[in-house]
């Protein structure tokens, strides 16, 4: 076990870390431009002086952990390391296996402790322990010790470990069940092991040291006799087979006495590599490594070979495997200091909003309200740049400077201690707390990583455009003090604890800082932990700080895959079958929260919390619309509609990654009077709203060899976005082979065909640059509105099946371009999504040219108004390969030949005798019934976990239907069908935990 060491004098702090000037009252440490106090102001609260510790702990105290509640309190509460739960009681430890309780209820999934099983494990010479104190730690478990006289129990536990071991001073182990006698399956009064059931059904192995004997075999209290020996240890069992106890028989004498993290962040390939290590320590034998389980975000992402056991848990499936250490790899998908300038939105209309947000009068005074305003000026400043608007850009980022600025200085202006608005050192704990406070941040050390995560981000906001502000010497190093008390990486570092908020074994953060609770620690808005480490990316980028920037990528990754796992569960494998809801709003220890937030059950707050604060680090929400809509369609249930009380502007900002056109319509609808939520503003919402309904949601698949970038995706057009902090000119290569070249301190989007300064429109015409234009797959849905370039058209919202824009006003001879479009081994038809109250017209299908060779044409046909929409279809010839794809527009007038939204190539067209469909992926066969037509569903590689079928019969009203899974095929049948009816349909399935999206095709009964 790790032990800390002691913080000698605030001179020693201050002097190994910084370079102190004059203070200016006593206890006032200068730490470049600012200062924080090592003197609590009068009058304020603090947090508690006593700390359960041995003389073993020296130096900063952990906090906001999951064992963290032994430290403040005589015993402990609740502990739940997984697969194990424990509470350190005054007879001793009281161990308890949830594995087998484990029930979804509605709007909760319980896995908690119950008030007397499974035993306590105490010592045979004394009934009652003082209290219990931590005596050591390490990354992911931790040693207590209970001692009366000279009886002493030492216990050690930890993160995903089935064993808890011990060692003995004065007496011998006790094993006291709250009932009756275990069942004993293994072993007997001369067998220094044995394998029990208790009453509830958990299995164990208790494991005594060679040559020592048992007692009270058919009591309820066990007595192994050491036989002069001082160590024990306890496994709980995924089964009571003979095998099993023998194999972690083989580990149950290597007890674990340290483990560690590591990690880096692989910049070339965007992959954060994690590190596991286990030391352990043979009391018999010379058996290294030890038995762990795995949680999900962790066995979905190594090739860690794994055992045949399983435990169940509140987090999921717990994965079993052997060894001294494992890894897991995850991809880093980047972050934005803004979204781009490219949303559908209008730039008055946006300018007007950044107008309204100068006028506003902030009067927040704690950590975490003020926090809160910090963050919603780091993301107007950049939106006020993009609409050529400077004063309100530097309006707001003055704000920010002066808020910062006076919350980073200790002294006033007559060199006094202040009573508000200041940071103060508790080197008793090793904390850094801020007045006002809020929420238990002082007193019970609560959510440090959400309030002092916006000062973060705020600073990294100015740090983007004004370094020198940023530097040591002015404000950095009060910044990284900041930064040090939520996540310091420095092990060495005496004045915080490693990683305070993080839980490097569970992947998340934890929100309270004692863990005085029975259901173990919590966490609540996964989403404001995010904001955090995406501060650390910013900041560690903008000053150049590689160290900062990639402990924040491996924190932000990390526990990105949690929250996918465990909050929103995108996949359906974790959460129990039980649980009912969509989103997990809180996730404790012992449970997970469903139907409720710290202070209300209203649906938009309990859905909401992970989603705030909504900025351009917020990308990762977008990767899974498929679950986007299932959140949303639940929130709409359980809110009785959509007649939002608070928080609409995120919940339109959330609808937008699945549904833009409805997000735009209910803003739209609301725009003059809706209140945005405390951290959030009106310019914001429209823009985040308007680029994703331009751009698409972040597509998880492809990652860059620069972290400050983003790939959109919509239909099949793919957007890259990189934001170059650095003073160079870049060159930004991605995953699928794309590039992008950017100037420094710019935006560079479009493909990688132009710059978008953070003040300006996109420079450049698009296609000046074709060789960094993505592939485009002929046979994906073509969205006309994504052209690469073009000549006389304009772009316009569009009431066709699915929304977005088509493109309009389209007269005789103009043009659209697609670079890049790959045909593969042949295209042998065409289907174009066209509109028109003219008489129409053709459009050409040519390679290359204006003039290049036609490969075939589709008719636009009189469809009785502009948004009346129909398929048309046409042959193709002569089209293999990748070929610039240029869509000319014929027709016998010069003036309003129609409207195109969509068009897409086919190479295996519907056999009209078989009704059979046949592309990459699946197999579709229509099989006419009479008055109903069956709809059959077969994926081509493997299983999908979900098809929907999409459909819409005659050109009425668009259904949205679940298919039947029946063996490997996905069915439905629609009723009631006509000869002559048609029927427009689209698949959405399930591949490799993405969801795609079929073409559209007809089938006419």
């Amino acid at each position: 076990m790790k032990k800390l060491l002691t913080i000698a004098s605030v001179t020693l702090l201050t002097g190994s870390l910084f370079s102190p000037s004059t203070k200016a009252f006593s206890g006032e440490v200068n730490a470049g431009a600012g200062s924080y106090s090592t003197v609590k102001p009068s009058n304020v609260s603090d947090v508690q002086e006593m700390i359960y510790k041995t003389s073993n702990i020296a130096g900063a105290m952990p906090t906001n952990d999951w064992w963290s509640s032994t430290a403040w309190v005589q015993y402990s509460d609740a502990q739940y390391p997984h697969p194990l739960a424990m509470i350190n009681e005054s007879a001793g430890l009281r161990i308890y296996n949830p594995s087998n309780n484990i029930e979804g209820l509605g709007g909760f999934t319980k896995g908690w402790m119950n008030d007397i099983d499974d035993f306590v494990l105490g010592h045979t010479g004394t009934s009652s322990f003082g209290d219990t104190k931590v005596d050591g730690f390490s990354d992911w478990f931790v040693t207590n010790e209970s001692k009366s006289g000279s009886n002493v129990l030492n216990v050690t536990y930890g993160h995903g470990s089935p064993f808890v071991y011990a060692t003995y001073e004065g007496g011998d182990p006790k094993i006291t069940l709250p009932s009756i006698p275990p069942t004993v399956w293994y072993g007997d009064e001369n067998s220094n092991v044995l394998g029990i059931t208790t009453e509830k059904g958990s299995h164990y192995a208790l494991f005594g040291p060679t040559g020592s004997t048992w007692s009270g075999l058919d009591t309820k209290t066990l007595t192994n006799h050491l036989n002069g020996k001082n160590y024990f240890s306890i496994a709980v069992l995924p089964d009571n087979s003979l095998e099993t106890l023998k194999k972690f028989e083989q580990y149950a004498y290597s007890h674990v006495v340290d483990t560690k993290v590591d990690w880096s962040y692989n910049e070339s390939t965007s992959e954060v590599e994690t590190t596991y290590n286990f030391v352990t320590e043979a009391k018999e034998g010379s058996n290294e490594g030890t038995i762990f389980a795995l949680y999900p975000h962790q066995w979905k992402n190594t090739n860690q070979p794994l055992l045949d056991y399983t435990f169940d848990s509140v987090r999921g499936t717990m994965k079993v495997a052997e060894g001294s250490s494992f890894k897991t790899t995850m991809a880093f998908n980047g972050v934005l200091p803004s979204l781009p300038d490219l949303g559908t939105y209008d730039k008055a209309t946006l300018a007007s909003y950044i107008d309204e947000a100068q006028t506003e009068v902030d009067s927040s005074t704690d950590t975490y309200w003020y926090g809160k305003r910090l963050g919603e000026l780091a993301t107007l400043a950049p939106i006020a740049e993009q609409v050529g608007d400077t004063d309100a850009a530097n309006q707001f980022r003055q704000e920010m400077k002066a808020g910062l600025e006076d919350w980073l200085t200790a002294s006033d202006q007559s060199g006094n201690l202040n009573n508000e608005r200041l940071f103060y050192y508790n080197d008793n704990w090793g904390t850094l707390l801020g007045y006002p406070d809020s929420f238990g941040s002082v007193e019970e050390m609560n959510d440090h990583h959400f309030h002092y995560g916006y000062f973060i981000k705020a600073a990294a906001e100015i740090a983007r455009v004004d370094k020198n502000w940023a530097s040591n010497s002015q404000w950095g190093q009060m910044i990284e003090l900041l930064i040090r008390d939520i996540a310091n990486a420095d092990r060495n570092d005496e004045t915080f604890p490693f990683l305070r908020n993080f839980d490097m074994y569970a992947g998340h953060t934890w929100a309270s800082g004692h863990a005085k609770f029975f259901d173990g620690n919590n966490n609540e808005s996964s989403s404001e932990a995010m904001n955090a480490w995406a501060g650390l990316i910013l900041w560690g980028e903008a000053t150049d700080n590689k160290e900062l920037r990639d402990l924040g990528i491996y924190l932000f990754t990390t526990e990105m895959n949690a929250i996918n796992e465990y909050w929103f569960d995108v996949t359906g494998e974790n959460h129990d079958p039980g649980f009912t809801r969509e989103t997990a709003s809180m996730v404790w220890g012992g449970k997970t929260v469903g139907d409720a937030v710290w202070w209300t059950n209203n649906p938009e707050e309990v859905h909401g919390i992970n989603w705030l604060p909504i900025t351009g680090a917020s990308l990762y929400l977008t990767q899974y619309p498929e679950y986007t809509k299932r959140n949303y369609d639940a929130l709409v249930a359980e809110n009785g509609g959509e007649d939002w009380n608070v928080w609409e502007d995120l919940i339109w900002m959330y609808r937008a990654i699945e549904n833009p056109d409805d997000a735009i319509r209910q803003f739209n609808a609301r725009a003059d009077i809706f209140e945005p939520e405390a951290g959030n503003s009106k310019a914001n919402t429209y823009h985040w709203i308007h680029n994703l309904n331009a751009l698409g949601n972040a597509d998880p698949t492809i990652t860059a060899d620069y972290p400050i970038h983003a790939v959109f995706t919509k239909g099949n057009v793919k957007t890259y976005v990189v934001y170059n902090m650095t003073d160079s000119v870049k060159t930004v290569t991605f995953s699928d082979g794309a590039t992008v070249t950017v100037e420094p301190h710019q935006f560079n989007v479009g493909n990688g065909t132009g710059t978008t300064d953070p003040g300006g429109d996109p420079g450049g015409d698009p296609g000046d640059n074709p060789g960094d234009d993505p592939v485009i797959n002929a046979f994906d849905q073509i969205e006309a509105e994504q052209y690469t370039s073009m000549s006389g058209i304009e772009t316009e919202q569009t009431t066709d099946v699915g929304g977005g824009l088509n493109v309009g006003w389209i007269d005789n001879g103009d043009y659209l371009v697609f670079n890049r479009v790959d045909f593969g081994t042949g295209a042998t038809g065409v289907e174009a999504r066209v509109a028109t109250e003219s008489a129409g017209g053709t459009i050409e299908l040519r390679l290359d040219s204006i003039e290049g060779e036609l490969i075939g044409t589709v008719d636009i046909t009189p469809t009785g108004g502009w948004q009346n929409w129909v398929t048309n279809t046409g042959a193709i010839t002569n089209a293999t390969g990748i070929h610039d794809l240029y869509v000319v527009f014929k027709g016998e007038t010069d003036a309003g030949m129609g409207n195109l939204n969509w068009l897409t190539f086919t190479n295996d067209p519907v056999d009209d005798d078989s009704n059979v469909i046949t592309a990459d992926d699946y197999t579709i066969e229509m099989i006419n019934d009479g008055q109903n037509a069956k709809f059959i569903f077969t994926p081509n590689a493997g299983s999908s976990a979900f098809v929907d079928f999409h459909y819409k019969v005659n050109d009425e009203v668009q259904q949205n239907v679940r298919a039947v899974k029946n063996g490997e095929n996905w069915e439905y049948t629609v009723n009631g069908l006509q000869a002559g009816d048609s029927i427009n349909f689209f698949y959405t399935y399930e591949k490799s935990q993405l969801a795609y999206d079929s073409p559209w095709y007809e089938y006419a009964h």
